[in-house]
């Protein structure tokens, strides 16, 4: 089993878009996929058509150790071998419960065995904050997959990421990779061309190299309720979140057959 939390603390980055998407190629390809949503908000439980008011166990009821059986915890998408761990408004309670747990940091870690068990991939969707559960989703992850766009603000908020990464790395997964992902790229814009060869120059050796466009059959596939390979598989965005399973899948067997 291998975990990819996608994450960043800036929002509207098209992180939830690239955790169902990056799924969703990655099931396509004959991996079992499951999504974990970590937010509040509910986005990515949404993003696969499913409903938060009924989803009844989130991943901070695992945390805290109030869940049912395994088989119980997550529910299948409308896409073969793609299933998702929903969340809630109840989400929100994880900053104020976490803190009080002892050794709250690694909790997620240590129940990652088995939430994850019978998958080959566990994708966590974190919430935009620097905050306990995405500490514990760091923590507990392979690789961080960072959104961003070319905007400048996005790329100022890596600093904090990368801090972040830093931190988990010293206290509790010296193990942890990070790589970034452009997004909502519009080659026409000259501001985005000029801040892409910005994060080549800067960050080439965590950037990779798909690059997701901006598409509007992006917005349509969250409306729908599927992720974008079932409801455009010709589009660009389907593509190259193909390209980006292949290119995540290489990425992670390879590091981790690296010798610590």
């Amino acid at each position: 089993m291998r975990c990819i939390a996608v994450a960043n603390e800036k929002g509207g980055v098209a992180k939830t878009t690239t955790s169902v998407n990056l799924g969703a190629a990655l099931a396509e390809m004959g991996y079992s996929v499951l999504l974990v949503d970590m937010d509040a908000q509910a986005n990515l439980t949404l993003a696969v058509g499913a409903d938060p008011q009924q989803t009844r166990t989130t991943i901070l009821d695992v945390i805290l150790e109030n869940y049912p059986p395994a088989e119980e915890l997550w529910k299948p998408t409308k896409m073969e071998r793609l299933h998702i761990l929903g969340g809630n408004p109840s989400l929100s309670l994880a900053e104020r419960l976490l803190p009080h747990q002892p050794g709250y940091e690694t909790l997620l870690q240590k129940k990652l065995p088995f939430i994850g068990a019978t998958f080959d991939y566990v994708i966590l969707d974190c919430p935009p904050f620097l905050g306990a559960l995405m500490g514990n989703a760091l923590a507990a992850a392979d690789t961080t997959l960072i959104p961003t766009q070319a905007e400048f603000f996005s790329i100022y908020a890596l600093r904090n990421m990368l801090t972040l990464i830093r931190r988990i790395r010293e206290q509790y997964n010296p193990a942890l990779s990070y790589r970034l992902l452009l997004t909502l790229f519009d080659q026409r814009n000259r501001i985005h061309r000029t801040l892409y060869q910005y994060l080549h120059e800067h960050f080439a050796d965590g950037l990779m190299e798909t690059v997701i466009p901006v598409d509007t059959r992006l917005r349509e596939s969250a409306i729908a309720g599927i992720p974008i390979i079932q409801h455009a598989p010709k589009s660009r965005a389907a593509l190259q979140y193909r390209v980006l399973a292949k290119e995540m899948t290489h990425y992670v067997e390879e590091t981790l057959a690296q010798p610590a």
